[in-house]
């Protein structure tokens, strides 16, 4: 236990932003169906930043995505939309995505 809590504010010291996108992915409940390195219901986050790498309007579609949801893009399970989620929010959310490798 003690191993994961200094493991925890190492990453946060390292990368602050980073840190608090992930709990605000957690506070948003994204982690129900998202993981940054695996596929669970929906696509990891590693995967989605490789797929939407290059992109100028990347931040600007996943935003969209994570408030009005979708399907297709990743195969037939839909994304519900997330109205829980502001506008803001969104932005921060798929601008951090796009950072995960």
């Amino acid at each position: 236990m003690k191993k994961l809590v200094i493991a925890t504010i190492v990453a946060a010291a390292a990368s602050p932003a980073a840190f608090a996108n992930a709990q605000l992915a957690e506070k948003k409940n994204c982690l129900a169906c998202h993981q940054t390195d695996k596929k669970l219901v929906g696509p990891s986050y590693k995967d989605v930043a490789a797929k939407y790498a290059g992109q100028k309007d990347a931040a600007a579609k996943l935003a969209e995505k994570i408030q009005k949801g979708g399907t297709g893009v990743w195969g037939q399970i839909p994304m519900p939309a997330n109205p829980q989620v502001n506008a803001d929010e969104a932005k921060t959310l798929a601008t951090w995505i796009l950072t995960v490798k």
